[in-house]
C-alpha cells in the first residue's frame, strides 16, 4: 500500500461518495471563499478505520490551490478557514490551557514546519504565571515547545511531551507537523486537522509512539501540511525505490504554512488580541 498522512486520500481510495454514513465514513463538503474548499470527513466505526487506516475521529482538510500565489485575499481566507475549523474543535475557554508542540527537525527545511509554526505563535503562558490569573477573557493560557526529534535528543518526542503535559496540566495538546501525500496535487496546497492526535515521523515511515489522548491524558489537536511524497505514489509504483520527494520551493512553503498556521493559532486562541483583518505573527500585541 502507497502511504498517506491524508485522511481525503485513504477515502478517496476507498471510493468514498459524500455522506456515506452507511459505511462509517461520513464526509462533507464546504467552499467559505472561492479560493478554499473544506472537506470533513468523519470515521465513526471501527471497520471503516480499519479500511481507511486512520483512528476514528475526525480529519478536516483544508485546500488552497493558489495560496503561494501571495495573494492577500486567499491568506486571509486560508487564516481564517483555519481559525474557523480549529474553533469547531477547541472552542475558546477563558480558563483553558493549551500547550502547542512543533514537532519535527528545524535543520531539515520540508520537515520543519512544526518549530516554525511555534516560533510565530503567541504564546501567554508566563504573563498568566506572573500575575497568578486563572483565567482571562481575551486570551488562552498556552505555552508552547520544539522537542526536537529523537535522533537530536535520544528521546522519544512522545516522553518529552508526556513528562511536559504532567508538569503543564494542559487541558489541551495541538501538535503541529510535516505530512506526506500521496497526490502531488495536494503537497503545499493542503491543511489537514483532526482531533485523532498524531504519529510524528510516520510520513517518512519513522514511525515514534503516537501522540493521542490515550498516550497524552489530554485532548490532541494535529495539524499538518503535506510537503513530501513517497517516490513509489509518485510514479504509482509499490516497487519503486523507497525515497522521498520535496519540492523546489519547499523554503516559500514552510514559511507561508507556517504564518497561516500560526495565525489560525492566534484567531482561535487569543479572540479578544486579534480578529480576522489583523491577525498575524507581525501584528502581536
Amino acid at each position: 500500500m502507497i502511504y498517506t498522512d491524508l485522511a481525503i486520500e485513504s477515502a478517496s481510495m476507498l471510493n468514498a461518495a459524500p455522506d456515506p454514513s452507511s459505511s462509517g465514513i461520513t464526509v462533507h463538503e464546504a467552499s467559505p471563499s472561492p479560493d478554499v474548499k473544506i472537506t470533513r470527513i468523519t470515521i465513526d466505526t471501527e471497520e471503516a478505520a480499519s479500511a481507511m487506516h486512520k483512528p476514528c475521529g475526525t480529519y478536516i482538510t483544508i485546500e488552497s490551490p493558489d495560496f503561494l500565489q501571495e495573494r492577500p485575499e486567499i491568506t486571509q481566507a486560508l487564516r481564517e478557514a483555519v481559525a474557523a475549523e480549529l474553533t469547531r474543535l477547541v472552542p475558546f475557554h477563558p480558563c483553558r490551557k493549551v500547550l502547542i508542540a512543533g514537532i519535527g527537525n528545524e535543520k531539515i527545511t520540508p520537515d520543519s514546519l512544526g518549530p516554525h509554526t511555534i516560533s510565530k505563535i503567541r504564546v501567554t503562558r508566563h504573563l498568566f504565571v506572573e500575575y497568578e490569573a486563572e483565567s482571562d477573557t481575551r486570551q488562552t493560557n498556552v505555552a508552547a515547545i520544539h522537542p526536537g526529534v529523537m535522533a537530536q535528543t535520544g528521546i522519544e518526542t512522545a516522553e518529552i511531551l508526556h513528562r511536559l503535559v504532567d508538569f503543564l496540566k494542559p487541558d489541551v495538546l495541538i501538535a503541529v507537523d510535516s505530512l506526506a501525500a500521496r497526490d502531488v496535487s495536494r503537497m503545499n496546497t493542503t491543511i489537514q486537522i483532526t482531533d485523532t492526535g498524531i504519529a510524528p515521523g510516520a510520513g517518512t515511515k519513522n514511525h515514534r509512539v503516537h501522540l493521542t489522548k490515550e498516550t497524552m491524558g489530554c485532548q490532541v489537536i494535529a495539524i499538518g501540511v503535506p510537503t513530501v511524497i513517497h517516490c513509489q505514489a509518485l510514479l504509482n509504483d509499490p516497487e519503486a525505490p523507497d525515497l522521498i520527494v520535496t519540492g523546489t520551493n519547499i523554503d516559500q512553503v514552510i514559511h507561508d504554512f507556517s504564518s497561516v498556521i500560526a495565525d489560525g493559532l492566534d484567531l482561535t486562541l487569543h479572540p479578544g488580541l486579534f480578529s480576522g483583518c489583523d491577525s498575524g505573527h507581525r501584528y502581536h500585541l
